[in-house]
């Protein structure tokens, strides 16, 4: 084969398991549907300040119109921060509601395990993350760059294992 051909044939196979060609139900991501919880030694925040007893319960149900998130926040009990939100993997941005730090969501799936997560103020990415899942499907971990409602931006690590 000739090296020309051997190029094209390579850069074609990238091509079909690029994140850049994979659309919103190029994945089967049934198999991601669960409830998650956080580990708090497995977590962290860059500027120290990682909350003790953190504990958060995410629930995600993937379909064919994308993803329904829901999350609890029970750290500072009895107060309770919940969110919702239903999202498409295209990367374009959707409402998100009832929440005074976002009013976007935009995700993108870019293979199998990872998702891109942006959340956005009127365009403005407050929080950007990934997500990824580990081949067995226990473990979720979103790590990314985040700026906290005091205005300074902080990277963060948190890891979440499978509950049901």
């Amino acid at each position: 084969m000739m090296k020309s051909a051997k190029v094209f044939a390579a850069l074609a196979s990238l091509c079909v398991v690029s994140p850049a060609f994979a659309g919103e139900g190029a994945f089967d991501n049934t198999g991601l549907n669960g409830s998650y919880h956080s580990v708090e030694v497995k977590s962290y925040w860059s500027n120290g300040e990682f909350p003790k007893g953190f504990s958060l319960t995410i629930d995600l149900a993937f379909g064919p119109d994308g993803l329904h998130y829901h999350s609890v926040n029970d750290t500072r009990k009895p107060q309770l921060y919940v969110t919702d939100f239903n999202a498409t993997l295209d990367d374009v941005a959707g409402p998100l509601e009832h929440n005074p730090r976002f009013n976007e969501i935009r995700i993108r799936q870019l293979d199998a395990d990872t998702f891109q997560v942006l959340e956005q103020k009127d365009g403005d990415v407050i929080v950007g993350q990934y997500w990824r899942f580990s081949k067995d499907r226990h473990m979720l971990t979103r790590w990314g760059v985040g700026k906290a409602p005091d205005g300074k931006s902080k990277a963060f690590l948190e890891t979440f294992e499978r509950v049901k």
